[in-house]
């Protein structure tokens, strides 16, 4: 467990095209097709149970919303933005 960042160490660390919604951050990532999205899911989920930090993760038609937030510090720590830049080097690594 991690202690919670302050708003500058959090805009510091947020990557790029994530945003902050008070003690989450959060980012919506777009496809064309269902089953990607759902594909994507799962890697997040993958990534998630090596970490142990488990996001709320939303599938829509053309989309997937991930959102990261601390719940046993009430907030937001380096656990997330680190969550955050895996989630994102697997993306683009796709």
């Amino acid at each position: 467990m991690g202690d919670l960042l302050s708003d500058d160490e959090i805009e510091a660390g947020l990557p790029d095209n994530w945003t902050r919604e008070g003690d989450e951050i959060v980012r919506t990532y777009e496809f064309d097709e269902y089953l990607r999205g759902v594909n994507f899911a799962q890697m997040v989920g993958e990534i998630a149970e090596s970490q142990f930090h488990h996001p709320e993760i939303v599938i829509r038609y053309e989309e997937v919303e991930v959102r990261l937030t601390s719940h046993e510090e009430g907030g937001i720590t380096e656990d997330d933005l680190e969550m955050a830049e895996l989630i994102e080097s697997e993306r683009n690594a796709e």
